[in-house]
């Protein structure tokens, strides 16, 4: 994101989100140029007691303020806040935000001029129901038990959705339009990543679960490589330059040899060779 416009200058978004999809929307949205107010419980956020570097990475050029929203004097300082903000996120369960009197409806009527982006953990009915990155996954075939997943695919993708459903409402809001909201539910967003498993094109065997050689990881000499020469013209000069065709032949010649060798090889014959980090 070097070098990004800073076409959300003069914009104002609270954040009342913590741990990952709402931090990680909030510095996407403060590199773009938006003022970030990062509010948050008395206790602190969780995510700096997980990562304490990746929290500060994230809340890097923020204001952060803790409030007590139970308390009036917290409530006040928020209603401050929110006065002359142009967007909130917010990462607590309708339910706990209703009882807070910071339901959309509460909020609109109030604050006429705010965007609520709320991120939730599945759509209704189920919006008041727990969930986090590893039970998403689960429910969509994503795991491999017993090995934990090497990302959170969820969390990610749920600041991605969180960015663009922000810059959605503010366009509509600054085109004439009233200020709206919109809910990134992490579910979906798991969903939306599990799509090339669910029509089965990376499913064990398919066509990118395995089943092409051009398309595949191979052992080398020392560690593995990952080769992806799908087009017809980067399949078409690999197995001329290897004199292979069948996925044993494929195995056999990538096993002679190390994987920086084949990274670098790959790299000089214009073909997707990439050595596998391991960690």
């Amino acid at each position: 994101m070097t070098g990004m416009m800073k076409g959300l200058a003069g914009i104002k978004i609270v954040n009342l989100a913590a741990n990952l999809p709402g931090p990680e929307a909030a510095r996407r949205l403060s590199r773009m140029g938006a003022e970030i107010i990062k509010v948050e419980t008395p206790s602190g956020d969780l995510m700096e007691i997980y990562h304490a570097g990746w929290y500060r990475e994230m809340a890097a050029g923020q204001t952060r303020v803790r409030l007590d929203l139970k308390s009036d004097q917290g409530r006040a300082e928020l209603d401050r806040l929110l006065d002359s903000a142009d967007l909130l996120i917010s990462a607590s369960r309708p339910a706990a935000m209703e009882r807070l009197g910071l339901d959309w409806g509460a909020l609109h009527q109030k604050f006429p001029r705010l965007c609520q982006v709320a991120i939730v953990g599945y759509p209704a009915p189920r919006e008041n129901e727990a969930g986090h990155d590893l039970t998403y996954q689960a429910s969509l075939g994503l795991l491999t038990p017993p090995h934990m997943p090497r990302t959170l695919l969820a969390d990610m993708a749920g600041a991605e959705m969180t960015v663009s459903s922000a810059l959605a409402l503010l366009l509509r809001r600054e085109r004439g339009g009233d200020a709206g909201y919109a809910e990134v539910a992490l579910s979906e967003a798991a969903a939306s990543l599990a799509e090339p498993l669910r029509y089965g094109l990376t499913s064990p065997g398919e066509l990118l679960g395995g089943g092409i050689p051009e398309y595949n990881i191979y052992k080398t000499a020392d560690g593995w490589v990952a080769l992806a020469a799908l087009e017809p013209h980067f399949k078409k000069r690999l197995e001329d330059a290897l004199a292979v065709s069948t996925l044993d032949q494929y195995r056999a010649a990538f096993a002679g040899k190390n994987s920086a060798y084949w990274q670098e090889w790959g790299q000089q014959l214009d073909v997707p060779i990439e050595t596998v980090r391991e960690r």
